[in-house]
């Protein structure tokens, strides 16, 4: 089961951020507000797919628009090779 929680400036994901799963995080995330300089934190995150891609993008699309930064981190290598493969990388990082 994912999972998405706040603490601070930080929004922490854990669990499997798949197809299955992205629907229900991206409801969850509509209720935290981005802050100055939120950070999303991948490290608890079992696995992944190509929709987690989707997501991050949604993400960046409403911090965009809410004109607050954002930033990734620990991306699993797995994820990074995604971006790289898909040519959103520089979009992400």
């Amino acid at each position: 089961m994912a999972q998405i929680t706040q603490t601070e400036n930080c929004w922490n994901i854990s669990g499997e951020v798949v197809i299955g799963t992205v629907p229900s995080i991206l409801v969850a995330s509509k209720a935290l507000p981005i802050v100055a300089n939120t950070q999303i934190d991948f490290a608890n995150v079992s696995d992944i797919d190509t929709s987690t891609i989707s997501l991050i993008l949604e993400w960046k699309r409403r911090a965009q628009k809410e004109n607050q930064p954002i930033k990734f981190v620990n991306l699993p290598a797995n994820l990074n090779s995604l971006t790289q493969l898909y040519g959103v990388a520089e979009l992400i990082n």
